[in-house]
């Protein structure tokens, strides 16, 4: 779910879950997203229902009066929309496979974050898309047929040129139904069945113990995120990259697998795709506040390396994403210029110590486990805050 902030991403996550992703403090208090939000459902579809009345998020169809056949599991990664946190919103599209645009109707199309959201996704790869034209129920039938027509120009010179634009009242749950069919028509989950070993980027690390539990009684530290391959099961030895910092090194974490739950169910094992919460044997001292977000989990002996300086082959956008005006051309990157770098799920600063056309070498302020090959995010500096400008490739 990515969009510009208040375009109801969360509202259309409750909707399609029945979960509301926003639980932070912090968020409860300014009723924005800050971090990453999570949600799991099922989508069903009812055999004897025509058209789009036959798909929903319940299993019991009230029509028929019979249960639906249920046809897939969905993972949501609800994005913050706020120009400042572009960073996390870059770091939840490493475990994302296609994205959700939303697009409020009570608004001008294109918004500043609409424009950069879309853009950073373009930028990391991703090919699949629904747009959804939100809040419908507080605009006039005049208005929605225009604001469809602004998103339609808006979208005529991007990879969405031909995105089905669903319009949807989250609030009030209207055309649920038809979005469902799309995401089930649209989104296709990718095929995973390869027997390689597991992997996954660490989108959150927490600690779920209840301040006073027991020593005896402390569960070990959990880490979230989405499997990228392979499958993992109770009781496997993993490895935790780059792990704990030993002088000026960093010390790969080897510990068990302990538990591992999708949504609210408890899992032997888990496929890659989906969300999933594994629990493990570490300090959850080790694991509290997402202190090990970033990392890259995954069969000990199997991961890729862990860099300290990076090689890119860079691919400079013509002009900043979400700068004001939209009109600032992207200059050269220099040496010793700072940039940011979205590397899967680790946001870091570097340091340009060569620029060559081309390529550039960073030295880094965190280390990163990725692979050779790999995409990373690059953001610039500009206006007082950071603005994607483009991205590079790992080389050896």
């Amino acid at each position: 779910m990515v969009g510009h902030v208040d375009h109801g991403k969360t509202t259309l996550t409750q909707a399609l879950t029945g979960k509301w992703t926003d639980t932070h403090s912090e968020e409860l208090r300014r009723g924005i997203s800050i971090k990453l939000g999570y949600a799991d459902t099922a989508l069903y579809k009812c055999s004897e229902c025509e058209g789009t009345k036959a798909y929903g998020v319940k299993r019991y169809c009230r029509i028929h009066k019979r249960n639906r056949t249920r046809t897939r599991s969905v993972s949501f990664v609800d994005a913050p929309g706020h120009e400042t946190l572009m960073a996390v919103m870059l770091s939840g599209a490493a475990i994302m496979d296609a994205a959700i645009l939303l697009i409020a109707a009570n608004e001008p199309c294109p918004q500043p974050q609409t424009r950069e959201h879309l853009m950073a996704l373009e930028t990391m790869g991703l090919t699949k898309f629904v747009v959804v034209q939100n809040k419908i129920d507080v605009c006039s039938a005049e208005r929605c047929h225009e604001s469809y027509r602004e998103i339609k120009q808006f979208l005529a010179d991007s990879q969405l040129a031909d995105a089905p634009v669903i319009p949807v009242s989250a609030h009030h749950n209207r055309n649920i139904d038809v979005l469902i069919e799309a995401i089930d028509t649209y989104l296709p989950s990718p095929d995973r069945r390869g027997q390689e070993a597991f992997q996954m980027n660490v989108a959150r690390s927490f600690d779920i113990n209840r301040p006073g539990t027991l020593p005896t009684k402390l569960i070990g530290g959990v880490l979230g995120g989405s499997l990228s391959r392979g499958t993992i099961r109770l009781g496997d030895e993993i490895e935790i990259c780059p792990g704990r910092r030993k002088g000026k090194e960093y010390e790969p974490i080897h510990t068990t697998v302990a538990s591992l739950h999708t949504g609210p169910y408890s899992r032997k094992q888990v496929r890659a795709g989906g969300l999933v919460a594994v629990g493990t044997q570490l300090d959850p001292a080790s694991t509290k506040s997402d202190s090990l977000l970033g990392a890259v989990m995954g069969k000990i002996g199997t991961l890729p390396p862990v860099w300290d300086t990076l090689q890119l082959e860079i691919h400079l956008l013509k002009r900043v994403v979400g700068s004001k005006g939209g009109r600032q051309e992207v200059t050269e990157i220099k040496t010793s210029e700072p940039l940011m770098l979205t590397v899967g799920t680790r946001t870091t600063v570097g340091v340009v110590g060569k620029a060559l056309s081309g390529t550039i070498e960073v030295r880094l302020k965190l280390s990163v486990c990725a692979a050779i090959g790999q995409r990373v995010a690059i953001s610039r500096r500009v206006e007082g805050r950071w603005h994607l400008i483009g991205f590079g490739i790992i080389q050896e």
